[in-house]
Formats: C-alpha cells, structure tokens, sequence
C-alpha cells in the first residue's frame, strides 16, 4: 500500500473515531501542486463540517489528533486555511510508489472493494427503431467505462441492453417499412405519424423484398415487424462494435409479456393494496410514497386498455432483483428523470424487500457535434440525427470514447469535430496517448523493454526535481483515484487524471535527459512506471495507448 492510500484509509477511521456518519467519511485526498501546501491534501474536514455541526477547522484539528499512521510516512501534517489537511511525506516515502507501479504492472489501480458481488449495469437500452445517435454514443462510453471501474474496484459486473421490441414506436416502424415496401412496387404509400423516413428504412424494405419471396408486397406487417426488428438489432450491434462495446445480456421487453412477468407484477401490486380503479383506468397511489400525484398503470378500455411504459419498467427490476442483482445501476438520458421516482416506488409498493435506492441511476445531458463552426445535426442514413458510427468513422474510436468521457454527465457536451482530429496538445486524447508514446520513446532510444527495468537495487532518492516529485505524487494517486471514481460512477475523473498526468509527464520529457546521464536508472524506473499508468487509465476507459504517434 503506497502513502496515499495509507492517509486515506487512516483518514477514514479516524473520521469514523470523531464520530462521523459512515457515509460521508470518505476522504478525497489529491496530490498538492504546491509544495508549500505538502505532497498531499484532503477536505475532508469541510466536508464532515456540517454533519459534526463544528467549524471546518475545528474538525480538522481533531482529524489530526486521531488520526493513526504508521511510522516513517510523514514528515508532517498541517491544518490550513480554513480546515485543509495537508501532509508532507518523509523523503524516501516519494519514490516508494514507484516499486509498486512496476511490480503490479497491468493491476496497479486494481482491488477487491467488491468482493465479488454482482452487479448489473444496464445502459443504451435504445429502441431497435434506427441507427444509434451520438447521444446513445454518450451513454454507450460511460456505461461500458462505469461497468469497467466496477471491475477494477472487485464487482462481478453484467453489462445488459434492454431492447424495447414491443409498443407503439415498434408498430410504426414496422408500417413504415411496409409504405416503403409498396414504394417499391410503384405505389405511393405515406409513411404513418410518427413514423420513421431515413434511408435505412428503405435498405429494410430492400432487404425484407429480396428475404421473403413469398410477400414481395408487403403484406404480412407481423413478418415485416420482426425483420425490422431484427435487422436493427444488427445495425446497433454493428453501431456498438465500432465503439467497442459488447453486452452480456440482451433482454427483450416483449419477454416479460410472454412470460406473464407483467401481469404477475399488476397482480402483487394489487394484492398489496396499492392500487385503484378510476375512470375506467388502473392506478398506482404514488402519492403514498411521495409522488406529486398518482400514475396510471393500465389505460381504461377506450385508449385500448393497454399499460403504461410505467409497469414494464416496474416488471422488469423485479426480473433483474430476482436474478440476483441487488445492486442495479440504470445509465440514461437526462429526458428519463421522471422514470426514476416512480419505478422505485412501484419496486417499494410491491412490498418484496427491495431496497429503498433500487436501482440506482446515472443521467447524462446530450451531445452537440460541431464540424467547421456549425452544429452537426443530419445524417446521410438516418436523415433526422447524426449517426454513432458516423461520427466513429469521421474521428476514430479512441477519440469518441474519451470526448465523451471528458465531462460530468449532467453536462451538456460539445463535440468538437475539428479538434478531435488534430494532432495537437490541444487535442486532450491525443496529448494524453502522445504522453505515453513518448515514455515508450525512451525506451527505444536505449533499446530496452520498458517491462524489462526493475525498481530493485536502484537509487530511487536521486528523484529530487519538482517535475518528478510531482509525478511521484500523481503515481500514487491513482488508485484511490479509481476507487473514489468507481464509488461516484464518475468515469470523468479518470479523464481528468490522465490530462493532468500527461500534462506533468510531457513537461518533465521536455526538461531533462533520462539517458548517458547520473539518474539514468532512476528515471528509466520513473518512466516505465508512467508509462504503466498511461496505459492502465487509458485500457480502463475502453482507449488504446500507442508506443508510437
């Protein structure tokens, strides 16, 4: 365990030791930029403020007074300000990372948190009615880098697709491929409101023709509805490969009607007493658990008597609570923040024990792509949208994946097309892969592997630069960087680490020799071991890290 975590881990007891509420003693401790301010930092004591009901600094001063480290990690610790925390590392403490880096390799950043357990992460979930649009591009990338934080902090992680094959949207896609389908055999045929008119559509009623001899006109709408179906399921799947994404399950809403699931879950909801009929229509009293007003469940018989979107949803976390997820975590839009309160009170008002925050969820704002100046909004196949492949073919994988990963996703993100494609620090994946392309650099110059370099035996003390102190503090970092991310699913803050990274690791390139020089073998330690991080926070986030630019 490097100083880092050390600090972390006894902040945590000894938040716990002053009487902190459990949740809130998890201390963010970051590398200070300021060595006047120490090697590291942490707030921890304006965060606990509060819930103490004390001044930050008091909180701080008793943080101190209990935390317990072992000997020979600190120098010194100082209360700042109006309550920081900051730690000053004995000397040899700085470099003691750098044998960890280069002993656990590819698992540095790594632990067990999880122990094991499982996990469901269920993002994209797009109706198999088009292509994917950049915004389901969004969620793909933070889903899949959410799913991959949850496996290097120890869960059992299933990445799940929920396709909405059932409904409405699935009927007019099916009319609209049959209009197309006539248009073919020369007769004009409007595509039905709320229908769909990209090409694609015609590329499927192409398809279906030359598929089924037998119905060159189009008249079975159940056979063309289940090729539309089908067809678009590959078209997403082919949408999602080009960014690298691939799912355990695929889950099919149509399943849980078969299955009777959500008549078994009307059933319980009735049997709890938690419903009422009204104008002819099922109700659900939401309000019993906090909603502004009750939903409808079942439309009454004029409106077709059909269920809402509201109970399939309840229908289907119960599918997922009875597979042996208890702990569920849904990525959507932004648009789908009124499904979250009332999917969790349908789950509480069947009274099966699921918890109170089942399932919890992660909502993102949508993407603006902008080419030359301009906004980006039509595609050349979907007409409406500009397509996820689209955009992966214009810039390339590893640049999508890591734009969409810059930001918060409560954030609204630009897509910069034209800076996604320069070769430029200004380019933020670029500088970040160009950092670890120029550490493989060094290592080609003096002919070595970097695997090949060991930390034992080596005088580590001879790291005394600025440059380097600071790239030992970012090194030991990184794993309670991981955790913290993976705690927060907050995939963002890895792209963050590795700009600031890079940003230290091309400045310390630029400045001083590795080779012919006295700290020769101590900086070919420190640069494997940057070059190692490089690459660990890159593979988590589903990018590549080239040897070469």
């Amino acid at each position: 365990m490097n100083p880092h975590e050390l600090i972390s881990r006894a902040l945590a007891e000894a938040a716990l030791r002053i009487g902190a509420p459990a949740g809130e003693s998890r201390p963010d401790v970051v590398a200070t930029r300021d060595p006047a301010h120490g090697d590291l930092a942490t707030n921890l004591a304006l965060v606990l403020a509060k819930p103490l009901k004390k001044k930050p600094r008091a909180v701080a001063e008793a943080l101190v007074q209990a935390l317990e480290l072992p000997q020979g990690v600190v120098e010194r610790i100082d209360v700042a300000g109006p309550g920081f925390i900051n730690f000053f590392l004995k000397r040899e403490q700085r470099a003691a990372v750098l044998p960890l880096v280069l002993a656990q390799g590819a698992d540095y950043g790594r632990n067990k948190a999880g122990r094991g357990r499982p996990v469901n992460v269920e993002f994209v979930s797009a109706n198999p009615t088009g292509p994917l649009h950049v915004g389901h591009g969004r969620q793909a990338a933070l889903g899949d880098a959410i799913a991959a934080l949850l496996e290097w902090t120890g869960w059992r992680v299933t990445r799940e697709f929920y396709y909405n094959d059932a409904g409405a949207q699935i009927v007019n896609l099916a009319l609209s491929v049959q209009a197309r389908i006539a248009e073919l055999r020369g007769r004009a045929v409007d595509i039905p409101p709320g229908g769909y008119h990209g090409e694609y559509i015609r590329d499927i009623a192409e398809r279906y023709v030359a598929a089924h001899p037998g119905d060159v006109e189009g008249a079975d709408l159940d056979a063309i509805r289940r090729f539309a179906v089908q067809e678009l399921r590959k078209e997403q799947d082919a949408d999602l490969q080009a960014l690298g994404v691939k799912f355990d399950i695929y889950f099919l809403e149509s399943s849980l009607y078969t299955s009777s699931k959500v008549d078994q879950t009307l059933h319980r909801l009735v049997a709890a007493g938690h419903t009422y009929e009204k104008d002819g229509a099922l109700w659900l009293k939401t309000t019993d658990f906090g909603d502004d007003k009750d939903r409808v469940m079942r439309k009454r018989a004029e409106k077709g008597g059909e269920y809402t979107y509201f109970l399939p949803d309840v229908a289907y976390h119960v599918d997922k609570w009875q597979r042996g997820f208890t702990r569920a975590i849904n990525v959507q839009g932004a648009d789908h923040h009124s499904t979250v309160t009332r999917v969790r009170i349908g789950l509480q008002a069947l009274e099966m024990g699921i918890a109170a925050g089942y399932p919890e969820y992660v909502l993102h704002q949508m993407v603006t792509v902008m080419k030359g100046g301009a906004e980006v909004k039509i595609s050349k196949r979907a007409g409406s949208y500009l397509t996820l492949r689209e955009l992966v073919d214009e810039v390339g994988r590893d640049a999508v994946r890591y734009f969409f990963l810059m930001r918060h996703g409560d954030s609204h993100l630009v897509f910069d097309v034209d800076l996604a494609k320069s070769q430029t620090d200004e380019n933020p994946v670029f500088y970040v892969q160009m950092a670890h392309a120029r550490m493989s650099g060094i290592f080609r110059v003096a002919a070595r592997a970097p695997e090949s370099v060991q930390a034992a035996g080596v005088d580590l003390s001879v790291l005394v630069q600025p440059e380097e102190t600071d790239l030992l503090k970012e090194l030991a970092a990184f794993p309670e960087l991981v955790t913290r991310a993976a705690e927060t699913l907050e995939p963002h803050r890895v792209t963050g680490y590795l700009d600031g990274l890079a940003r230290l690791a091309h400045a310390w390139y630029h400045k001083y020799r590795v080779l012919g020089e006295a700290e020769e073998a101590a900086r070919l330690v420190l640069a494997a071991a940057v070059r190692q991080v490089l690459a660990n926070g890159l593979h988590l986030l589903g990018i590549s890290a080239p040897d070469r630019m």
